[in-house]
């Protein structure tokens, strides 16, 4: 017998997840499967919305005023800007260690390799980092953290015209840990400010770093970390830095694994369990069984292949990078229910040629109607039952646009509320 619920959304990442939260909360009984752990935990914990047009215009102080120049193709045309704000004022609602939603402009956040990136929402740990401030910048990178090379971003970060001063120092972390330490070793120790031995003795980690730093100090007002000041007591960690210093302090975005990505992962999940939403993680769909319409899919547990049945699906799988969209020498694929994707020369009229110039293969994905159901070549939906968001969606470009987080949200929101509806 199958396992049934109103709303299937096969994904985890943040279309997924905000699919199955925004259709929970328009009433729905919502089961989410999910093969992998959450992508978010690869992300940098910032959330675009547009930060440069598909143009490669910008960076752009308001994202939404550049809406109606996007190509019809492009998923915020599809769900348009009123559906895009509610979803962002959804995200809002969640994430509430989230910094940006005050205003419609852009804030220019630091990242690890000494750039400034167009951000729509971003943590409150990076506040104290955001490019439109003037204090003085110290930023500080740890010996054995070789991700962040804190004096080679700040001449970097000055070459970008930023409106203030920007030094970098490199300083040992407090505590035995090696250089492959994952970042989550050195959030424990700060989180618990754990005892560490130094030159002065016993003391707290969070006390040790700070001495480590203070000396560097040259009246900057603010002093950016790599992002791991913290997990469960972020927060507490930045205030005792902070008050330790005499300066603001921020985290500065870095590659993956991620911290900001995690607490973010921690925030949705929460608000999913909260909403009633099933989940279930570990186990990959297969296979699916319908004609016009999904009737049940398949997920193999330990070679068994499981049915799961709903009245409505949400197909929120990722991209090329994420393996929702497949590709090989022959073509583009997606591999669950096989739904249509453009990719040859002569099949790019559902999309706008403009838009693309050399860089067609960014903008690979599914296709879809107004109500994000994905179609066929001749622009039938595949299923009447079937919505897709995120980017297993075609027409964008999420890596120039600086628009992924966004259009995961907008159109996850939209799936998920119009599959909510529909099974009401």
């Amino acid at each position: 017998m199958a396992i049934e619920s109103e709303v299937l959304v096969v994904g985890g990442g943040l279309a997924g997840l905000t699919s199955a939260l925004a259709a929970a909360r328009a009433g729905a009984d919502v089961r989410l499967l999910s093969y992998k752990q959450s992508t978010l935990r690869n992300a940098s914990g910032l959330v675009d919305v547009l930060g440069y047009t598909p143009d490669g215009d910008g960076p752009l102080a308001d994202p939404y005023a550049a809406f109606d120049a996007l190509p019809n193709s492009h998923p915020y045309s599809v769900v348009g800007e009123e559906t895009t704000r509610d979803a962002m004022a959804l995200f809002d609602d969640v994430a509430t260690a989230y910094r940006g939603g005050h205003t419609d402009r852009n804030a220019l956040v630091p990242t690890h390799g000494g750039t400034v990136k167009p951000t729509a929402r971003y943590p409150a740990g990076a506040a104290a980092g955001v490019a439109s401030a003037t204090e003085d910048m110290l930023l500080v990178g740890f010996e054995t953290f070789v991700d962040f090379d804190a004096e080679r971003a700040a001449p970097h970060l000055e070459a970008a015209g930023v409106p203030f001063g920007v030094r970098g120092v490199t300083v040992p972390f407090p505590g035995s840990l090696r250089a492959d330490a994952k970042v989550t070793r050195y959030a424990k120790l700060l989180d618990q400010d754990a005892a560490v031995e130094t030159d002065r003795g016993t003391e707290g980690a969070r006390a040790a770093l700070a001495a480590r730093v203070e000396p560097h100090l040259d009246g900057e007002g603010r002093v950016g970390f790599p992002a791991v000041l913290g997990h469960q007591a972020a927060a507490a960690v930045r205030d005792d830095l902070s008050a330790a210093l005499g300066a603001d302090v921020f985290e500065v975005p870095a590659g993956p694994p991620s911290l900001p990505g995690l607490r973010l992962e921690d925030a949705l999940f929460d608000a999913l369990d909260d909403a009633g939403v099933s989940v279930e993680t570990g186990n990959p769909v297969v296979d699916y069984d319908g004609d016009d319409r999904v009737e049940t899919v398949y997920v193999d547990k330990n070679g068994a292949k499981i049915p799961n049945a709903a009245d409505q699906y949400v197909l929120a799988t990722g991209g090329l990078v994420g393996k929702g969209v497949e590709s090989n020498r022959v073509g583009v694929s997606e591999p669950i229910f096989d739904c249509h994707v453009p990719h040859s020369d002569d099949r790019y009229d559902w999309f706008d040629d403009d838009a693309f110039g050399d860089h067609r293969f960014a903008r690979f994905g599914v296709p879809t109607d107004d109500a994000l159901r994905p179609v066929t070549a001749d622009g039938d939906p595949e299923f009447g039952n079937l919505r897709a968001a995120g980017s297993v969606l075609g027409g964008y470009d999420f890596a120039a646009e600086k628009s992924g987080g966004g259009v995961s949200i907008a159109t996850g929101y939209a799936a998920g509320r119009g599959a909510a509806q529909e099974a009401r």
